[in-house]
């Protein structure tokens, strides 16, 4: 009987060190800076359209395409800084809407894998290195998206254009969130803020009685990315209003008067309206040919005074 004791004693005292043992080497890994948003990548129907769209139109330039085996191209790099792009995928929709995946920029891609493994988040064997030249790695959210982790190296394609394509035609300098839609809060929250160490700063609602926004700061940088919540699923359209591309202008006005000016506007069936957000900044929409939405936005509200974030509670 007493060496039976002992026996679980001693099973006890080994499950005991190995949980705290892993508890340890979770706490001893740390995370990797987090620096920004980096691009968002988007599915698109006809690359021609779209191309007169964020090129003609919005004024950005192409620093490069990936082409496919047969010659074609697959991926067309829009460049809005030196740190963010946007990627058009010349394929079919594979999922929700035309979103393809969104990207965050680390100082080290393994040092992050390391991490978020650690973290329990299944993660690849090993980083990868992207066709343009960069480190990185996919990771998949509560809700489903994919989350590329990329770190720009200084061979890559992207560095090696550090200084070019970057026409004062530009409608915008700066990507500050790009928004995806997510299911229940909680889980996004954990997996965002508890994982990811992004921050929340602002949560508003367009009804005033269920929460609609929450904007999420990544750890050490300016970006953030908006979770779209919803009561009712969205269709097909109205995945595209809710995952979205924001664009900082200083002024709207000025912004909106460029766009109209531009020849490529006769290819823009759309009105362009200025209206005042929930946020209290001015801001005006725009639709890529396949409905994703571009939102220009000034960066400061329009009285001056900030608004205080919503206290409804989330959809249901």
């Amino acid at each position: 009987m007493r060496a039976t004791i002992r026996l679980l004693n001693s099973v006890f005292l080994i499950i005991w060190l190995l949980t705290c043992s892993a508890a340890l080497a979770r706490d001893q890994v740390q995370r990797p800076r987090i620096v920004g948003v980096a691009h968002m990548a988007l599915y698109v129907s006809d690359l021609g359209k779209a191309r007169a769209f964020y090129e003609d139109f919005l004024g950005y330039a192409e620093p490069y395409v990936l082409k496919r085996d047969d010659g074609s191209e697959r991926i067309a790099f829009i460049k809005i800084n030196e740190d963010q792009y946007l990627e058009l995928f010349a394929e079919p929709v594979k999922k929700e809407g035309h979103l393809n995946h969104i990207s965050i920029q680390t100082d080290s891609a393994e040092g992050m894998r390391k991490y978020l493994a650690a973290q329990g988040v299944k993660v690849p064997d090993k980083v990868g290195k992207g066709k343009i030249g960069n480190s990185n790695f996919n990771i998949i959210d509560p809700d489903g998206h994919t989350v590329e982790i990329v770190q720009y190296e200084p061979e890559s394609w992207t560095r090696r254009q550090q200084g070019k394509y970057l026409p004062d035609t530009r409608i915008s300098t700066r990507m500050p969130h790009i928004g995806i839609i997510i299911g229940p809060l909680e889980p996004a929250l954990r997996f965002y803020h508890g994982i990811l160490g992004f921050d929340e700063f602002w949560r508003g609602s367009s009804s005033g009685k269920v929460l609609s926004w929450v904007n999420m700061r990544v750890p050490d940088g300016r970006d953030y990315i908006e979770f779209m919540l919803f009561t009712e699923a969205p269709n097909a359209s109205q995945l595209g209003v809710k995952n979205h591309i924001c664009l900082e202008v200083p002024d709207i006005q000025k912004a909106v008067n460029t766009l109209k000016e531009r020849s490529a506007r006769t290819a823009y069936a759309r009105p362009i309206e200025i209206k005042v957000g929930v946020n209290g900044k001015r801001q005006a929409n725009l639709f890529d040919p396949d409905g994703t939405r571009v939102e220009l936005m000034e960066p400061n509200t329009a009285n001056g005074q900030p608004v205080p974030p919503s206290t409804a509670p989330p959809p249901q």
